[in-house]
């Protein structure tokens, strides 16, 4: 928990970096690594404007054995709407109502903004409808 929270530490620093330093040495000390520590990652990645890393590790994560779930879908999706890969969000979206996760407005929210971000207001529309 605590290397957790200074990996979030870093985020708030947009220190993407360290925060990914600490992300791997918790791998490599054989500390449980979790969806909580990967999403806290993957924001961390986000906020610095770091998307290809961010879905680097998200890609890591859904290929071990770490159980996603809604936070760490959030954090990609996010990730996808401040960089404008709005076709990137919207393919997370899907692997994410594939998996049975259910949405909130988080989820909702940044995908709808990816869309409207880029100028795809009725794909935005169609999303806003569908939730």
């Amino acid at each position: 928990i605590s290397i957790n929270a200074a990996i979030s530490a870093c985020e708030k620093a947009i220190e993407w970096e360290k925060a990914l330093h600490l992300f791997t040495s918790m791998k490599l000390s054989g500390v449980e690594v979790d969806a909580v520590a990967f999403s806290t990652a993957i924001s961390a990645c986000s906020s610095a404007g770091e998307w290809e890393k961010a879905c680097q590790l998200f890609s890591v994560m859904l290929n071990c054995t770490v159980e996603s779930n809604t936070i760490a879908f959030n954090a990609i999706i996010s990730a996808c709407e401040r960089s404008g890969e709005w076709k990137k969000a919207l393919r997370f979206l899907n692997v994410m109502l594939q998996s049975s996760l259910e949405l909130n407005t988080i989820t909702c929210g940044a995908a709808i903004g990816a869309c409207q971000q880029v100028g795809e207001w009725e794909k935005a529309l169609q999303l806003f409808s569908a939730m």
